[in-house]
């Protein structure tokens, strides 16, 4: 852990502890509303706000009661079984799509590197409410034709349109993630496997997939956490048989105030920190495979 050198001078000091302050209140800035959340999950009563059996600590003021009605009620458990359908396949197509472009854009003989790049990572950019629009045309379109002229079903179809939409939305993250690892990778790599005979697919399992799977995890795991909390675009895109976990939660904030939002939101939480700790095992694994950092 870093610390002063005995040689620093005052102003050194000051701003040495005065760094760290302004660290702390950052983030207790940024983590004080889950901190907040995550106890009133709790809550016996079907309040949003701390109870005085709560501040006192009685137990008698805590309850799972509200995580026994998310498990318990049809509609949570159809939209929760809704978002662990959509997410995963959206995640497979945004890896798969993401990670071809990213190789493919860190080909130096690619014309136009720059424009095709800031096209792909244009969703992150543009206002979420205008893609939903655009995505609502043109899926609707889409829809249409895959129901009139394939004879597909209209569920399934639904189903098709979300998950195409959140690929979307998740395949920059992939595109950067990928781009970034693929900045340390050894490229004599690939001319070798090539002169030892090796097919560009073979190379590309055995030599290069290899090394940057961190990084495609990475963008895997990002794009996953975008399509599971997502609710604008699925609102948009999606009907009532695809609502998602997000979508109930805005419903029922809209429609009928229930402390289960609470507990559901706690999950999410828990959720999102498991894939962020899991993201940064991955990073260290992908220093120390690149020799950035000691093993």
């Amino acid at each position: 852990m870093s610390s002063l050198p005995p040689y620093a001078t005052t102003g050194q000091r000051i701003w040495f502890y005065a760094f760290r302050v302004i660290c702390g209140c950052i983030f207790f800035f940024l983590i004080a509303p889950i901190l907040t959340i995550i106890p009133l999950s709790f809550n016996a009563q079907d309040f949003f706000t701390f109870t005085p059996e709560m501040l006192k600590l009685d137990p008698d003021g805590y309850s799972l009661k509200h995580y026994r009605d998310f498990f318990s009620s049809s509609d949570w458990q159809h939209s929760f079984k809704n978002s662990l359908i959509i997410a995963p396949i959206a995640t497979i197509v945004s890896v798969s799509l993401g990670t071809l472009a990213a190789i493919g854009l860190s080909q130096s003989h690619v014309p136009f590197r720059r424009g095709i790049m800031a096209i792909l990572i244009s969703p992150m950019i543009v206002p979420l409410i205008i893609s939903a629009t655009g995505m609502f045309f043109f899926y609707s379109t889409l829809g249409n034709w895959m129901e009139n002229s394939l004879g597909m079903n209209k569920n399934f179809v639904g189903y098709v349109k979300v998950v195409l939409a959140h690929s979307v939305l998740g395949i920059p993250f992939v595109i950067i993630t990928v781009t970034a690892t693929l900045v340390g990778f050894d490229r004599s790599l690939t001319r070798a496997a090539a002169n030892m005979g090796a097919g560009p697919v073979t190379t590309f399992f055995r030599v290069q997939m290899p090394l940057i799977l961190p990084g495609v995890i990475s963008g895997a795991l990002f794009a996953f956490i975008t399509s599971f909390d997502e609710v604008v675009v699925v609102l948009f895109v999606g009907s009532a048989a695809q609502k998602t976990l997000p979508w109930q939660m805005f419903t029922g904030l809209r429609e009928q105030i229930s402390p289960t939002i609470l507990a559901v939101a706690t999950i999410l939480v828990v959720i999102s920190v498991l894939l962020l700790t899991t993201l940064e095992l991955l990073r260290r694994r992908s220093e120390r495979l690149r020799g950035m950092s000691p093993g």
